[in-house]
């Protein structure tokens, strides 16, 4: 999928498409940042596309509006759940492409309301 990230790197907002168990489609719009050819977005212990990735890592990407909009063509991959060094990896790499949103706001709320931040690495 690394080769097909152009459309998706000028976006500012990607719409991350998860699975439910019956095979429903939910998107939810996400950051994405990029580091050494690899794409990465966060979420938290508690939110439901959290739970959908844990039972099923395939996903679709688009890049999308703020609200969730879809502007381009989607993309199909996994995600993977990123520990350690990967997970501060991806964590440097939103904040330095989303300052305001990823590298003050996202984190501040995560510590208010206890949540673990999970991050993620988008996989072809």
């Amino acid at each position: 999928m690394t080769s097909d990230f152009g459309t998706i790197r000028r976006a500012g907002t990607t719409l991350l498409t998860t699975y439910r168990r019956d095979g429903t489609a939910v998107g939810t719009p996400v950051s994405l940042a990029f580091a050494q050819d690899r794409a990465f977005f966060r979420s938290y212990d508690k939110a439901w596309k959290t739970r959908r990735l844990q039972r099923n890592p395939s996903v679709d990407v688009a890049p999308s509006t703020f609200r969730g909009k879809v502007t381009g063509p989607r993309l199909h991959g996994t995600a993977r759940l990123l520990d350690g060094d990967e997970a501060r990896t991806a964590a440097r790499a939103l904040a330095r492409r989303h300052p305001v949103l990823q590298g003050l706001l996202v984190p501040v709320m995560h510590r208010a309301f206890r949540y673990q931040t999970m991050h993620y690495e988008l996989a072809p």
